[in-house]
């Protein structure tokens, strides 16, 4: 196994002490040797680390010493190398941004399909649609069988996409993105615009990887660090690191 432990970790969950929390976050990555990137707003946190295995669970344990943030479940991966050249902790108006006044994730959210159920409902050729609400550079990187392209160039673009895709509403439509939290908006967002049965990839393509390796996944996943994208078996597409 590869040395250096990369995870890719979100929650929706308000904060309201943004300016400490950068502080401390910096301080208890730092220490702990992990370079990467964290995103803190008001709607919670979105992260994207990398460092010694031991590091990041000791990391991850710290993070999850504040009870806000005892819930939160990482996306693992490996690499031979740390794909991060510094260590950033920034404060955003979102952690994925949406632009969508009124919408709140941690409320409203749709229900989860795990990645075995999503696979079993390929394997039994189930009636559904499955949406990719990622950019369309990155769903040219590779997709699901099947998969529904938005064609947009930034996620701020999926609300005006879904008033072309209105003769759905009465469709089983499964979301998906890298990590899951895109699904996070973009769902409970379709739900509040009347698609009736709307489900969320639990965990995204990292966790499906994870669980499932690559039944019907076509082509690797972008990710948003040096390695560009991973292959099904969460190694780095381009071998380089």
């Amino acid at each position: 196994m590869s040395r250096i432990a990369n995870i890719a970790a979100y929650r929706f969950v308000t904060l309201d002490d943004r300016e400490t929390l950068k502080s401390s976050l910096h301080a208890a990555a730092a220490e702990r040797g992990l370079l990467g990137t964290v995103l803190l707003a008001p709607e919670g946190i979105n992260l994207f680390l990398a460092g010694p295995e031991a590091g990041v669970r000791g990391f991850l344990d710290w993070l999850r010493s504040d009870a806000r943030f005892a819930p939160i479940e990482a996306k693992w991966s490996w690499s031979d190398t740390v794909p991060f050249q510094r260590l950033r902790v920034r404060l955003k108006r979102e952690i994925v941004t949406l632009r969508t006044p009124g919408l709140d994730p941690a409320a409203t959210p749709a229900p989860y399909l795990p990645a075995e159920e999503l696979k079993r409902w390929y394997d039994e050729g189930r009636d559904f649609l499955i949406l990719d609400t990622r950019n369309e550079w990155e769903v040219q990187e590779g997709s699901f069988e099947n998969a529904i392209d938005p064609h947009i160039a930034r996620f701020g673009e999926f609300p005006r996409y879904l008033e072309s895709i209105e003769s759905l509403k009465d469709k089983t439509i499964v979301t998906f993105c890298t990590g899951g939290i895109r699904c996070e908006k973009a769902a409970p967002l379709m739900k509040r615009a009347g698609f009736g049965h709307v489900y969320q990839l639990e965990g995204g393509i990292l966790k499906y990887f994870e669980q499932v390796g690559g039944a019907h996944w076509r082509g690797n996943c972008v990710v948003f660090d040096d390695r560009g994208a991973l292959r099904p078996d969460l190694s780095p597409a381009s071998g380089k690191v």
